[in-house]
């Protein structure tokens, strides 16, 4: 038998498992190295849906205990509770040549700074989304060229042009830019879906950041009043 003609006889698998085991080395690679990026981007996915839904009940907490005017030193591990003992420690810094506002700036800024490091932890993992939703379609694209040109090859050693021949390289091909699409869309939707949430439990805190830090401004001054008539 003509070796030219084997590839026209031999059968090709068209499941997705036979696809990626009748793939080019290199597609082979691009493939595996997309499934790699897919898992890193859902397990960053499932851990910020769980911290963000963590975060969002503290904002929740820190804005009813703002508003009613609890007891700031409580015990926890929670941004609300970081921010609610950054603000306690600079109202403590005392300093009578302060105006209400200067005073009520240095505390407010220094909640801000508590939010700031808190909300850097959160964004972890977040570029990695970014990253794959960016890069993975380019990747895919590079498996879809590579597999075409060895299916042009193909024709090449066969003079075959017969679909026989191109469909199995082609459709290897293809698969490679699915994939790479597979894990772009998600890791880009959510991406802007985490992004979004963060920025509104950041507005959360941030607005009670702002009450928080006028009433322990006013409190600061009704203090230094009292012990100057004492």
């Amino acid at each position: 038998m003509d070796p030219t003609s084997a590839p026209a006889d031999v059968a090709h698998d068209f499941s997705f498992l036979g696809l990626f085991l009748q793939a080019d080395p290199i597609v082979k690679g691009v493939m595996i190295l997309l499934a790699v990026a897919s898992i890193a981007c859902w397990t960053v996915v499932f851990e910020k849906v769980v911290k963000l839904a963590a975060a969002r009940r503290q904002a929740k907490a820190f804005d009813a205990l703002v508003r009613s005017g609890g007891n700031l030193e409580s015990s926890g591990s929670g941004i609300d509770a970081h921010i609610a003992q950054a603000g306690i420690e600079a109202w403590r810094d005392q300093d009578a040549s302060e105006t209400r506002a200067e005073r009520r700036e240095r505390i407010e800024r220094s909640m801000r700074a508590a939010l700031t490091s808190r909300i850097k932890r959160l964004q972890i993992g977040l570029p990695l989304l970014a990253t794959a939703g960016s890069t993975a379609p380019f990747i895919g694209l590079f498996g879809t060229v590579w597999g075409i040109m060895n299916s042009f090859s193909s024709i090449a050693k066969s003079q075959d042009t017969s679909l026989a021949v191109v469909a199995p390289g082609i459709a290897e091909a293809l698969f490679a830019t699915a994939i790479g699409l597979i894990v772009a869309i998600p890791a880009v939707m959510a991406y802007n879906k985490l992004t979004t949430d963060l920025g509104r439990i950041q507005s959360g805190f941030v607005s009670s950041i702002g009450m928080l830090g006028n009433r322990l401004a006013r409190d600061r001054i009704s203090h230094s009043r009292a012990a100057a008539a004492e």
